[in-house]
């Protein structure tokens, strides 16, 4: 159930994020504040309101320790369009590589698809029962005397059903349809044969970039030549349970404003989105570089307008990137935050530290998250009828075969679990068909016996690790 966001103070935020991300305390702080500041400043004037900035934050630590989770959890509890993006895939404006304004670009596809799909939460039920009284049509006119589905009278002096039989057949089938009785019929329905698939087939989120409709161009382009027009249709045949759901999915569409949609993600990208700018670090340069430098440099001056205030123009409309929060992060292991350009630095006044994961923090992320691993493949084999039994020796075991790979070889932190649990559970999830009914426990001897051995050799723990 969602949450209140006036009930979401930032302590509850940070118990919220708990449940997901281990440990790093005050990143959990800085981003609570930053997200509460967003509610207080909706409750004050018109005039005031413009003047408040967010407070953007740059989040400082190795790899693997919680960056990316934090921000992408802070955005799913507020139901906050979001974008996750590498600064090293922006180039300077003239060299190769992606346009920074793609990133609000991007904020608003996601916010179409979010208010989109909220739109037709609320025209659901009024979307099924056209889609239900459509289907009902298609029954009724395939009806034949004698149909053993729903045998009814024929009261035409030709032997043909008369209107009121049709009413009556109509009526009957509508309790057999809700019934469920009618879902695996197939029936000859037409549907929505319009220009989008052209769109998917070329591309159309590249096309997006450019601020161009890849759908109506086509459907431009169709109606020129002399093709169908906008709103043409195809008959398809397929079950009367398929149908059901194609056809609400079309009604849908068609009681949604498209306009109203469009100023609602605008609005709602303007007031509530969130950038996570990944390994901004790497594009820290000083002033006055040569080579590589002088595009590293570009790009913090080709992202600095986006951050301070811009207006980007996207197929939707203008967006204004004034309250967009940004939270910039990077493992600063060579560069410094000083290294960013002056005005940067000034546009991330909030900056946060991160630990480094330790033994102790591995074991917490293998048992005390929602979505916490053990749990993960504990759910998986269960499907197959097979149950793990995670000891706290054998996470202990794991826990300890992580931070030491970590240790000896590259530090990639939490990641490093996802290779040690998948050579541990390998030959479980091999044979999981096989060993239905079965009881596994995970214990310290299990992990040892699959992974213990990996660590003595470096060489080997390179590839495998």
């Amino acid at each position: 159930m969602k949450i209140d966001e006036k009930e979401l103070t930032p302590a509850r935020i940070v118990e919220e994020l708990d449940r997901y991300v281990v440990g790093q305390k005050d990143a959990k702080r800085a981003v609570a504040v930053a997200i509460r500041n967003r509610w207080r400043r909706m409750q004050l004037s018109k005039d005031m309101r413009r003047e408040v900035v967010p407070k953007n934050i740059l989040l400082m630590g190795p790899t693997g320790v919680g960056k990316t989770e934090i921000a992408r959890r802070i955005a799913t509890l507020f139901d906050a369009p979001f974008t996750k993006v590498e600064a090293t895939k922006f180039t300077e404006v003239g060299y190769v590589g992606r346009d920074v304004d793609s990133i609000v670009r991007d904020l608003v596809e996601n916010a179409m698809g979010m208010v989109r799909e909220q739109a037709r939460e609320r025209v659901r039920t009024k979307a099924r029962e056209a889609a239900e009284e459509r289907v009902l049509s298609y029954l009724v006119t395939s009806w034949q005397p004698g149909d053993p589905e729903v045998e009814l009278f024929a009261n035409g002096a030709d032997g043909q059903p008369t209107m009121q039989d049709l009413a009556a057949l109509r009526v009957k089938l509508r309790e057999r349809l809700r019934a469920g009785a009618l879902l695996d019929r197939e029936v000859d329905v037409e549907v929505s044969d319009g220009a989008q698939a052209l769109g998917n087939i070329f591309g159309e989120q590249a096309f997006a970039q450019t601020g161009m409709d890849l759908s109506k161009l086509f459907e431009q382009l169709n109606q020129g030549r002399g093709g169908p027009p906008q709103g043409s249709t195809k008959t398809r045949r397929m079950k009367v349970g398929e149908a059901l759901e194609a056809l609400q999915a079309e009604e849908a569409e068609k009681l949604v404003d498209d306009q109203n949609v469009a100023a609602e993600a605008i609005e709602l990208v303007e007031n509530s989105a969130i950038v996570f700018l990944d390994e901004i670090d790497k594009v820290a340069g000083r002033q006055g570089g040569s080579g590589p430098d002088v595009s590293r440099e570009g790009v913090q001056r080709d992202l600095l307008p986006l951050i301070e205030g811009t207006t980007v123009t996207t197929r939707h409309g203008a967006v204004k990137t004034d309250h967009i929060l940004f939270i910039g992060a990077g493992a600063f292991h060579v560069s410094k935050p000083s290294d960013l350009l002056p005005e940067l630095q000034g546009r991330m006044p909030i900056r946060v530290r991160l630990d480094a994961l330790t033994e102790h923090d591995f074991v917490r992320i293998l048992t005390e998250p929602r979505n916490a691993l053990t749990k993960q493949y504990a759910a998986l084999m269960e499907t197959e009828g097979v149950k793990l039994r995670f000891t706290e020796d054998g996470i202990a075991e794991m826990a300890r075969v992580a931070a030491s790979a970590n240790t000896t070889h590259e530090n990639i932190g939490a990641r490093r679990l996802f290779t040690v649990l998948e050579r541990v559970i390998d030959e479980v999830s091999f044979a999981g068909p096989d060993l239905k009914g079965q009881k596994i426990p995970i214990d310290e001897g299990y992990v040892r016996a699959r992974v213990g051995d990996l660590l003595e050799d470096q060489d080997l723990g390179r590839y495998v690790l």
